[in-house]
């Protein structure tokens, strides 16, 4: 009885919205599959095993990785103190930390080579009391990745706290338990799925970063050249280079999408 209570809900389909549908999913799947349709398959084997291509994707694995950690360590305490913590200027600190997602990468590029280049802000302090220099090097990199990536964990992790039943915490505080025990025992396990998924975006984002990176550090082969700025630089000399590149990058996205929407965005 209740399916056929259903049947006329589902005929009254508004479909002047289907049209568009159609065609923004259109819009977004046809550059993949000309991607797609264009490869080289007869020689993707061997174009992927060249030293190049493979150091390209070490370098952009290791950086990528780095950067997700440091912006574990960074940016979960802060997700906690956004969600938690009642401060002056608790909405305008958030801003700041949302600014990256709509910032332009090179000017962020920008933004890091006049706070940690050589005569920055910070950098020349860096550089003269420890003889740290971070712009163009491998380092350069991991902070680059870690500035735009970041925002993508905190909001996660803070998201997750917010939805957060606070009465176990409570419960715990109750039974004796001290802050720190609270957040390790039973806060961390209850945000652990979106501390999980925000780490998976936040690598991602950390991948197939490109402005922000090629200005602060370079595009030097074996030391700054990830996999966006291979496909940049092959894009100009071998196209089908490119085009395998773009591949493997397209196919790293696919797989961590998909396998983050099975495991956590649906899960109960």
């Amino acid at each position: 009885m209740r399916e056929t209570e259903r049947m006329p809900v589902a005929g009254r389909l508004p479909w002047v919205l289907v049209l568009p549908a159609v065609l923004g999913l259109v819009f977004l799947v046809l550059p993949l599959a000309g991607l797609l349709v264009r490869a080289p398959w007869s020689t993707l084997g061997q174009r992927l095993t060249e030293p190049q291509v493979l150091e390209a994707l070490r370098l952009s694995l290791v950086t990528a990785t780095i950067a997700t950690l440091i912006c574990l360590v960074l940016g979960v305490p802060l997700a906690w103190c956004l969600a938690r913590l009642s401060f002056p200027g608790r909405r305008v600190v958030r801003a700041l930390v949302t600014v990256p997602l709509v910032l332009p990468p090179v000017v962020g590029g920008v933004a890091l080579l006049l706070a940690l280049g050589r005569r920055g802000l910070v950098g020349q302090w860096l550089d003269s009391t420890f003889g740290i220099t971070l712009p163009f090097t491998t380092a350069g990199v991991v902070v680059a990745e870690a500035f735009v990536a970041m925002p993508f964990l905190v909001i996660s992790v803070e998201g997750a706290l917010r939805a957060a039943d606070l009465r176990f915490e409570d419960a715990a505080a109750t039974l004796g338990a001290s802050r720190w025990v609270v957040f390790r025992r039973v806060t961390l396990p209850l945000i652990a799925p979106g501390i999980v998924a925000g780490s998976v975006l936040c690598w991602a984002r950390a991948l197939g970063e490109f402005g922000a990176t090629i200005t602060f550090a370079g595009n030097f082969p074996g030391q700054t050249q990830t996999m966006p700025l291979a496909v940049y630089l092959a894009l100009e000399t071998e196209p089908e280079a490119a085009i395998v590149l773009s591949l493997v990058l397209l196919a790293v996205s696919v797989i961590i999408l998909a396998s983050l929407r099975d495991r956590w965005v649906n899960s109960p």
